[in-house]
């Protein structure tokens, strides 16, 4: 299947829903928003939210940093 994941089509082998894309994608991060054809999805609904062929993904991670 290929989405497209912020911006860039990727293929995906294995994942059937948002949290095994995550893992596909090696990304643990606890502070990650996920959006599905630009809608957030809620961390708790990863696993029931499913994934099809031509879907656009948006990931973006929550980076601390400071002085």
């Amino acid at each position: 299947m290929v989405l497209k994941i912020n911006g860039e089509e990727k293929n995906i082998s294995s994942s059937i829903n948002l949290a095994e894309l995550l893992l596909e994608l090696e990304i643990v991060s606890p502070h990650c928003a996920v959006a599905l054809n630009q809608e957030v999805v809620p961390s708790s609904k990863l696993k029931q939210t499913k994934i099809h062929d031509g879907d656009n993904v948006e990931i973006v991670h929550a980076v601390g940093g400071g002085l």
